[in-house]
């Protein structure tokens, strides 16, 4: 992969982490707040699943900052854009839809079979 493409990348992947970073320490403000007390349980009930749908949320954001961090590591070693299950080279349309993948899209399309074939 050519220096600039991997510049390109580095510089997405930390954009997106710093922007990830800002938003959990947002909800994390967020849920410390006081808390208010709601005599309706249908307001409560209301609260209680938009909070949990925002948890749901910060749950995907937090795996997504793993992986970011994965692939910035990744760049650093030299094996970014290399895909782990054959060895060839991830394309670039395909890293830019998806800067996480570890897989070039004939390894994903094989494992997703293979996974719905054997139900999982």
């Amino acid at each position: 992969m050519k220096k600039k493409d991997l510049e390109y990348f580095k510089k997405h992947l930390n954009d997106e982490l710093n922007k990830l970073l800002l938003q959990v320490d947002d909800t994390v403000s967020g849920m410390t707040e006081v808390k208010e007390n709601f005599p309706d349980p249908t307001d409560r009930a209301s609260l209680e699943s938009d909070r949990n749908f925002m948890l749901r949320i910060r749950d995907r954001e937090s795996k997504l900052i793993k992986k970011i961090k994965k692939a910035l590591d990744r760049i650093e070693n030299g094996t970014f854009g290399i895909c782990e299950t054959c060895g060839g080279e991830i394309s670039i349309k395909r890293l830019k839809a998806r800067p996480v993948t570890t897989q070039c899209i004939e390894c994903k399309t094989k494992e997703e079979a293979l996974e719905k074939a054997l139900g999982l």
